[in-house]
């Protein structure tokens, strides 16, 4: 069970998040909250493996909130939920210490996997926000430099994957479209991680790129 603390302002918008994340049975919520220091109470007196916070907060917005929770419980997981697309964002996010990144305008499949994901340990960037770093690092000279032959040994159903996660498609589109298991399409993800050593998507897309893995 993964046990959630979720922390947004507004009642309707927390409250569908959480309609959302309880309607699978690994996850629970275990305490709500509008501000940081409502989430900063809540950690004293119970057991939770990872928070959902917004960044536009009261009193403790979500980056203060990101930076309290990593000084004093380090092993506990936060994961950004916003409307700010912007890199900066997304870069300070993670300069932090943060393990997710998501906009809230992304869909429930990707919502859930990307909770598991991070609770295994990893780190996550949603797909909207992973092309759109792509696209930057393309257009960026720094990133157009030669570089060695891969010497890495995929499979060709890896090389699949690979393109299609570059694509945007998420592990139950790949699934629908390659007739495997969500199970097989996050085996293989994580296959492509490990081989690469990349922390998460938009680290294995960008490896793709600079190796002529990507059409």
């Amino acid at each position: 069970m993964i046990r959630i603390i979720l922390a947004e302002d507004h009642n309707i918008v927390r409250n569908g998040i959480k309609l959302l994340l309880e309607a699978d049975e690994q996850i629970k919520v275990l305490g709500e909250a509008t501000n940081g220091l409502e989430v900063m109470e809540l950690l004293g007196s119970a057991e939770v493996d990872l928070i959902i916070a917004d960044i536009n907060m009261p009193q403790m917005d979500g980056m203060q909130l990101l930076r309290e929770v990593k000084a004093k419980y380090p092993k506990t997981k936060v994961v950004m939920l916003s409307m700010h697309d912007h890199e900066k964002y997304v870069m300070e996010a993670f300069k932090n210490g943060g393990d997710g990144y998501l906009l809230k305008n992304i869909a429930a499949e990707e919502l859930i996997f990307a909770i598991k994901f991070i609770n295994q340990g990893y780190r996550y960037l949603c797909a909207e926000l992973t092309m759109s770093l792509m696209d930057t690092m393309l257009q960026s000279k720094q990133y157009l430099m030669t570089m060695s032959d891969n010497e890495i040994d995929f499979s060709l159903r890896e090389l699949e994957i690979l393109q299609l996660i570059a694509e945007g498609l998420t592990n139950l589109e790949m699934s629908e479209k390659l007739f495997l298991s969500k199970r097989t399409i996050e085996g293989h993800r994580q296959s492509l991680l490990d081989k690469t050593g990349s922390k998460n998507s938009a680290a294995l897309i960008r490896y793709g790129v600079l190796h002529g893995l990507i059409q």
